[in-house]
């Protein structure tokens, strides 16, 4: 049975560009899919398909049940939606923001009172409550406008980009409701370009490059197709480096004299693929006491989500520019540029999806 957010095929093009290229989603109730690609990916595209706000082209998708091109209406009073940026009226006060937000979605004045100070306590905004939200910091705003999208209790939200240009604390605070949405049992929809936050809230993350979804799975899942775990270590002489990488190569997963270890001469780094975990990590450093080698560092590495997307989509997940809409990148000029590449790309990723 599908999810709460469900799409199948979908396509939407832009003149020449296919910024969806047969996109497939489904996103079970209560959980969050965590939506991640560089700029002019398409996930700006999709979210705003998912939200009646374009139509594709050819596909299907349901929100809450509901079909989103033959009922827009219904999908629309079913969800909530934070953009990119916050979408709130600086010269009004928090308060009344979210007021105004309640009486358009036909909430009684009463009711819309009642909802914006719930909300507004909720997102620790009460004590600027009345303060004009031109004064807010951007880590307020942006909780304001989740605020907003939350006014009528919708069983299903999308986030675009939430916390883009959050610093550290606000960002921190912002995953923190988040969490306590989903544990109330909301399903979201959350695209982003930080790795971290993609780890810490998604229980399941799609990999979008140019259109089309190119991986699935757990943040667990999808690192485990990087191959296994890796020691590294820091010595502290340069002059025993090469023992150190004797020793190494004795415990690389590929065998000894296979040349597996990987050697950074200026940071005296060594790095090993292994298998055996605290266990083996132990072995090592025994190794490397009883031969007299003091190290400045040594850890057991696994693969990180940084990792992943630069293997599936051959760049950074910030790499791209944001165009002059602020939009991802989804516009056809943004998409065509970064799509010259695109032939060279799938070549790499063939071998991971």
């Amino acid at each position: 049975m599908p999810g709460a957010i469900y799409a199948e095929g979908l396509v939407k093009t832009f003149g020449e560009v296919r910024a969806l290229d047969g996109v497939d989603l489904d996103v079970p109730e209560g959980t969050v899919l965590g939506l991640l690609g560089p700029n002019g990916a398409g996930k700006t595209t999709a979210v705003r398909v998912l939200t009646t706000l374009i139509q594709p082209d050819s596909g299907k998708a349901v929100v809450a049940g509901l079909d989103v091109l033959k009922q827009p209406n219904e999908v629309r009073r079913s969800i909530g939606l934070s953009g990119q940026f916050a979408a709130i009226d600086e010269y009004l006060t928090g308060r009344e923001n979210l007021q105004m937000v309640g009486q358009l979605y036909q909430l009684t004045a009463r009711d819309a009172k009642k909802r914006a100070a719930l909300l507004l306590d909720r997102f620790h905004l009460g004590d600027a409550a009345d303060r004009t939200a031109k004064t807010y910091s951007g880590g307020m705003r942006r909780r304001l406008d989740l605020a907003a999208a939350l006014i009528v209790r919708p069983p299903v939200m999308f986030m675009d980009e939430p916390t883009t240009g959050l610093d550290p604390r606000n960002r921190q605070e912002l995953w923190g409701v988040i969490e306590e949405l989903v544990a109330d049992g909301t399903t979201l929809l959350l695209t982003t370009q930080y790795l971290e936050e993609a780890d810490r809230l998604a229980h399941d993350i799609a990999v979008v490059d140019h259109g089309r979804v190119i991986a699935r799975g757990t943040s667990d899942e999808l690192k485990a197709q990087m191959g296994g775990e890796r020691i590294e270590v820091v010595v502290h002489q340069h002059d025993e480096l090469g023992t150190a990488e004797a020793i190494l190569d004795k415990h690389s997963v590929q065998g000894p004299d296979k040349g597996s270890v990987s050697v950074e001469q200026h940071t005296r780094r060594l790095t090993v693929p292994v298998t055996g975990g605290a266990k083996l990590l132990a072995e090592v450093i025994r190794d490397l006491d009883a031969r007299g080698i003091e190290i400045d560092d040594i850890g057991l590495r696994r693969p990180t989500l940084d990792d992943v997307f630069i293997t599936l989509t051959g760049h950074a997940s910030e790499e791209s520019e944001i165009d002059e809409n602020g939009l991802d990148g989804d516009d056809p000029a943004s998409v065509q540029k970064q799509g010259k590449s695109r032939k060279q790309k799938d070549q790499k990723k063939g071998a991971v999806k």
